[in-house]
């Protein structure tokens, strides 16, 4: 499986509906849709789809800034829960809050179709050159 088909079945588990923006000052903003079958009791997403969702607008933001070259690799994640997220569109938003050479520090939060804020979180990212990436996981799966 190719890394462009993984991202691609990746975005379409979370729900991802479109990319609204990707700005190379280190922003990014993504639709997605929260389906019942995230939830779980009461009718509330789950925390990891809600996590998911900020995770991955902030990788956007970082690649939008930093380029397709580029693997932005989580080394810390915080979120803060606000309001339950329920089924339906929501907006993950992100940016970039301080840029390193390799390592960045993001922030992001979720929004309802409202505009409410759901969550926040934010994050240090370390940007990994694709390539090298790319070549230790062929080699992982490869090694098997």
């Amino acid at each position: 499986m190719t890394g462009e088909t993984q991202t691609h079945d990746l975005s379409r588990t979370l729900g991802l509906v479109r990319v609204i923006e990707m700005d190379p000052l280190g922003r990014a903003r993504l639709e997605y849709h929260a389906g019942a079958h995230m939830c779980h009791s009461g009718g509330v997403v789950q925390g990891g789809f809600v996590t998911g969702w900020i995770d991955a607008a902030m990788a956007h933001a970082a690649i939008a800034m930093a380029g397709s070259g580029v693997v932005p690799m989580t080394l810390e994640l915080k979120v803060s829960f606000f309001a339950p997220a329920r089924p339906g569109l929501v907006i993950a938003e992100a940016w970039v809050e301080q840029r390193g050479r390799r390592t960045c520090f993001f922030e992001g939060r979720l929004l309802d179709g409202g505009g409410k804020v759901l969550a926040k979180a934010s994050s240090t990212l370390m940007l990994a050159e694709r390539a090298r990436v790319e070549q230790a996981s062929q080699q992982a799966v490869a090694e098997g």
